[in-house]
């Protein structure tokens, strides 16, 4: 029960699949048919989950250091270190971590800004990313026990809204699809119009 509690938390952190915030992104990009925009989501889902999540656990496992009691990203570096030889596991895991944890604070940011801007107009937009410059700060030193029970609260909180939503849109989303997927229509050209 426990692996399947931190399985989902872990997971829902990683791809953000049903917690609601990757569709703020989504709606600010143009493109033809909202189904092709929510492909690309699937997309980021997959690549995500079953690349780089996958990888890093065959990685773990393979290389036997899920024993040593290494935890976090202590553990994916270890493993990296023994997979792969010299210095390219350090290599690979630093440069992992810096870019998903600044593309991660960029992100968040944007979707929280964006939130506070829908909620309560513009002038909040400044007050919002002082606290962030503040939460940013306090999720680096803090303890890492006490920064995943927040985050896996907060990110709950923000589920359970998201996953009703998207039950009682069903129907739109079916249209859509249907929509999207349809055949195309060929259109007769009339005899001797040229």
């Amino acid at each position: 029960m426990m692996a399947m509690r931190y399985g989902i938390a872990r997971g829902l952190f990683s791809n953000e699949a049903g917690l609601g915030s990757a569709p703020m992104v989504h709606a600010a990009a143009t493109t033809d048919h909202p189904v092709r925009q929510g492909m690309y989501g699937i997309f980021e889902v997959f690549v995500d989950t079953l690349l780089i999540c996958t990888t890093t656990g065959l990685v773990i496992l393979v290389t036997d250091t899920w024993t040593s009691g290494v935890t976090g990203a202590a553990l994916s570096a270890r493993a990296f270190e023994v997979g792969l030889p010299g210095t390219w596991g350090q290599f690979v895991v630093t440069t992992g971590l810096l870019l998903f944890s600044f593309s991660t604070l960029v992100g968040w940011s944007y979707y929280g800004e964006t939130a506070i801007v829908y909620l309560f107009g513009t002038r909040a937009a400044l007050p919002y990313r002082l606290a962030w410059l503040v939460f940013i700060y306090l999720g680096s030193v803090g303890s890492l026990h006490l920064v995943w029970d927040v985050a896996d609260t907060l990110n709950g909180m923000m589920a359970i809204p998201n996953l009703i939503a998207v039950l009682a849109s069903i129907p739109v989303l079916l249209k859509l699809h249907r929509e999207f997927f349809a055949p195309p229509r060929i259109v007769p050209v009339a005899s001797g119009s040229r």
